[in-house]
């Protein structure tokens, strides 16, 4: 019999511990491809400053920015001065504008980091509570304290996801998984509320998405408001997607991700008409937002996200555009945002 794995929605939006280094592009496709020799030399930080000049960027304190480009590097602002400027292949990488200052480009990139801390502690209680669930709901129901290793609760994926359990278990430092292995020899991982709580929050969503769909996998996306057990699994794989980033310093505004997201209009509490839905970008940082809100919301009703969030967005940052992000212009009077 072939082994079975489970249908994610593409091999580009697959999790990161099984997705290729360039995802959809094997090395055979860069054997086969006619390239160039990489020549060009560093620069220093002054001849970086300059170079910015040079496309139209304009300047105040030039010290002042060499010291933040040697703080943060030319090359991870590039993502931020890069939708302002012609990127044409045979262009120069000039500004298309003639009025945006450095000073504006390092208040979009503060933006930016300040959006991704309050995205990563949102991120963490959400993932904390799934961790908490599913171990509770399964446990409870199987009366099994290593129900995880039961092939028979799995659709798909079994071997492959027990393998990526056991090394993140390995990587653990905690003292009770040492304690685990220090005093019991059988079974070979720790029970559920161990193993579970030193798994990446892929190897979470991976998990679940590979569980049998029966009524413990139903009972736990209806605790947070969701009736369909598919639009959970893709909430998992979007947030675990978007957590990677965040914990990885990516960029997140105008980011297009990974993953679409399904935005559902049955759920259990408000969240958005579907005539709103059809006009949503599924790639775009709104349609995260609005989940992460929703999942925040069945945790903790006095939860703060959004307060936190209309600061930010209410600052006076010249070059952000809720529209890059995704917003619609509505999206004050949508359910979910109410």
């Amino acid at each position: 019999m072939s082994k079975k794995f489970c249908n994610f929605a593409s091999d580009m939006t697959s999790h990161a511990s099984h997705r290729p280094a360039h995802p959809g592009r094997s090395s055979s496709f860069y054997r086969f491809m006619s390239r160039n020799t990489y020549n060009k030399i560093p620069f220093s930080l002054s001849e970086q400053v300059d170079k910015l000049e040079s496309k139209g960027l304009l300047f105040g304190d030039k010290k002042e920015a060499e010291q933040f480009l040697f703080d943060v590097s030319y090359y991870r602002l590039r993502a931020y001065t890069y939708p302002f400027q012609d990127n044409s292949d045979d262009g120069e990488h000039l500004f298309v504008r003639d009025d945006i200052y450095f000073s504006e480009i390092i208040d979009l990139y503060k933006f930016d980091r300040d959006l991704r801390f309050l995205l990563f502690n949102a991120i963490a209680r959400i993932e904390v509570s799934i961790r908490a669930r599913i171990t509770q709901i399964y446990s409870e129901q199987t009366r099994d304290s290593h129900w995880f290793l039961n092939k028979e609760l799995y659709r798909c994926d079994f071997d492959r996801l027990i393998e990526d359990i056991g090394a993140d278990v390995n990587r653990s430092n905690e003292e009770f998984i040492k304690h685990y292995y220090n005093k019991y020899e059988e079974p070979e991982l720790p029970p559920c509320w161990m193993s579970l709580e030193v798994v990446s929050f892929g190897t979470l969503s991976r998990l679940y998405q590979s569980l049998k769909k029966d009524d413990n996998k139903k009972r736990l996306a209806q605790s947070y408001g969701i009736a369909d057990i598919s639009v959970f699994e893709n909430w998992l794989h979007a947030i675990s997607n978007l957590r990677n980033c965040c914990a990885h310093h990516g960029r997140i505004w105008n980011r297009r991700f990974m993953v679409n997201m399904v935005l559902p209009y049955n759920t259990s509490r408000l969240f958005m008409d579907r005539e709103s839905l059809n006009t949503i970008k599924r790639n775009k940082l709104f349609s995260l937002l609005s989940a992460i809100k929703y999942l925040l919301d069945s945790i903790d009703k006095s939860n703060n996200f959004k307060d936190i969030l209309l600061s930010m967005l209410n600052r006076n940052v010249r070059l952000l555009s809720l529209r890059d992000m995704g917003f619609p212009s509505n999206w004050k009077q949508l359910s979910i945002w109410r």
